[in-house]
This record gives structure tokens, sequence and C-alpha cells, in this order.
């Protein structure tokens, strides 16, 4: 079935916006600060996540690295400044968190890991559609 909606076309600036700030904003205030705020002991926490991939050392300095992008690539995702290396941040993080969600075998499997694996499929999006026009990146 082809439905075909052309009058919604001339809002898809507005729909990016919307994701923007939705995504954004959850990132940086339920899953970023949060973490940020955890100090050195969550961020070892979290950074731990990188040892499913054979890197064991810098658990902190890995975790503060997705506490980080999480916060400022939400801000950034709002803004729409900075937007694509904000997506790739945030991709790149939802990535490494699928894995640690999937593998271990406490939380393992397709549902733990289905809501970062969905977090990182839209910031892929976002990644290759860019922000819209509504953002301080069409501006400059």
């Amino acid at each position: 079935m082809n439905l075909k909606w052309p009058f919604l076309d001339r809002w898809s600036d507005a729909g990016l916006l919307v994701m923007r700030v939705g995504i954004g904003g959850l990132f940086m205030i339920v899953h970023g600060f949060p973490k940020l705020a955890g100090g050195p002991a969550k961020w070892e926490s979290v950074g731990k996540a990188v040892g499913y991939l054979g890197v064991d050392f810098g658990h902190t300095a890995w975790g503060f690295a997705a506490a980080v992008a999480e916060t400022l690539g939400g801000l950034l995702l709002v803004l729409g400044w900075g937007h694509r290396p904000a997506a790739l941040a945030l991709f790149v993080t939802m990535a490494v968190a699928s894995i640690w969600k999937y593998f271990p075998e406490i939380l393992g499997g397709w549902s733990a890991a289905a809501h970062p694996i969905t977090m990182a499929v839209v910031c892929l999006g976002l990644l290759l559609t860019g922000p819209g026009k509504y953002s301080l990146d069409a501006k400059s």
C-alpha cells in the first residue's frame, strides 16, 4: 500500500527538531547527567562495558567519556550545533552499551539490549539526516 501524504513534506524540519530535542533532552537529563554527577565510582562502573570489547584498562576514563558523550552530546542535539559529531559520539556510546547489555549473563539477551540498540539506530539516523533548518548548524 502506497499512501502519499505530501502535505506533511513541509514539516520534515520540524520533525527533526522534535526528534533532536526529545532524544537529546533524554540523553542529557536521564542518562548523561546522572552518570556525570555519579563521580569516579560511577564512571568506572559504566566504563567496564568496554571490557566486552577486550579493553581491560582505563575504565574510569571510558565511563567518563560515555557520561560526557551523553550529557554534552544530548545538549548539542537539542541545540543542533555540532550535530553530526554529537550524533556519532552517541551512536558509538550506544553501540558499546548494546554489546554490554546483550552479553552479561545477569542482564543479557535481546530484551536487555533493545533500548540501547534502538537509541543507536536513532542516533545513526540523526547522523545521516543532519539537524534540519531549525538548528544552530543551519545558521552558520
